[in-house]
């Protein structure tokens, strides 16, 4: 018997597991970046809801808003008007920024995130320059994936007790004015105006204080660290949160797993998990940013694979393995 012939559809495959996969995600995330941080220069609108970092300080060159700087506004409105059709503006608001996030889940995260291509080329810097990251214990780690849960609740709750009267407008929006993106995204169209102090009033001085602190952190944290600010992220809680209506998936078959640890040693995230549980078919954790670095890096075919509404589209394989990784990883600094 002749063997069957390859679909198009198995050989268009065949070609994307067998991609520089490293090359192919920093000219993604380079194109990305100039999109969402220049894009307004040439018009392009994508609306407030975007499911990632696009600063709306960023005046003139943003192709679109984070979603959480309208929904802070949004929930600082005084509370009864959140019982009117303001309410119905939040919750089409939401609906519209689930229906975006819907179909990348947090690939957003880990493609299109210009604050997390930034961490990205922070690691490539200290990479070469020979200074290896630190690394978290997991007690450590535990521990730091709660931080982002307690962030996205006050990022809620402060902007009620504004609309409640319980907290001055000077906080509003709470989470943008301590958020790096605000001051550092608008530096690329040579927009330093966030690098200053508020001084009108006590409260104004304390935020914008805090946020040049955060900021420093930002900056400092993710040379010591890989995607340090993914730790704490608000938007990456909210992602988790209704992460499991989303079409892009990352999938593991236990059986085919040898544990051997190579998708953890290349993970941004540090998720044990990818590597340890074999019983998890949607391996996918609250941590995850979906830049599909572990299922690049798997040399068990079919172990781990990235799928669109069921249908497998990157998955690992040996010889793409092979290809991709060049014989073997070497993210060890």
């Amino acid at each position: 018997m002749k063997p069957n012939k390859p679909t198009h559809l198995q050989a268009l495959r065949d070609a994307v597991n067998q991609v520089d996969f490293n090359r192919f995600r920093f000219w993604f995330q380079l194109v990305a970046f100039v999109l969402f941080v220049y894009g307004g220069y040439l018009a392009i609108d994508l609306g407030s809801k975007l499911p990632f970092f696009s600063c709306g300080y960023n005046k003139d060159g943003r192709a679109g808003v984070c979603y959480l700087l309208p929904l802070q506004h949004q929930l600082g409105r005084p509370l009864a008007m959140l019982f009117t059709a303001a309410g119905l503006t939040i919750l089409t608001g939401f609906l519209t920024f689930a229906l975006w996030f819907i179909v990348l889940n947090k690939g957003w995260c880990g493609f299109v995130c210009p604050l997390g291509t930034l961490q990205d080329w922070i690691t490539a810097l200290r990479k070469s320059l020979g200074i290896r990251y630190a690394k978290y214990s997991q007690s450590q780690f535990a521990q730091l994936t709660k931080i982002k849960y307690v962030l996205l609740a006050l990022m809620i709750l402060i902007p009620l007790g504004i609309g409640g009267g319980l907290f001055s407008h000077d906080m509003s929006p709470p989470f943008c004015l301590i958020c790096p993106a605000r001051m550092i995204l608008p530096v690329f169209t040579m927009d330093w105006s966030q690098f200053t102090i508020d001084f009108s009033t006590k409260t104004a001085v304390v935020m914008t204080v805090l946020g040049m602190l955060v900021t420093a952190l930002f900056l400092v944290g993710s040379f010591v660290k890989k995607r340090f600010f993914c730790f704490f992220c608000p938007m990456s809680a909210l992602h988790y949160l209704i992460s499991k209506a989303a079409l892009f998936k990352l999938k593991k078959d236990g059986d085919k797993c040898t544990r051997c640890g190579d998708c953890y040693r290349v993970c941004d995230m540090e998720i044990k998990e990818i590597a340890d549980d074999v019983t998890t078919k949607d391996i996918m954790t609250d941590d995850c940013t979906l830049c599909l670095k572990c299922v690049a890096s798997c040399p068990e075919p079919g172990a781990l694979k990235a799928t669109f509404c069921g249908i497998p589209i990157f998955e690992a394989t040996e010889a793409g393995f092979i290809k991709r990784m060049q014989k073997g990883h070497s993210d060890a600094h």
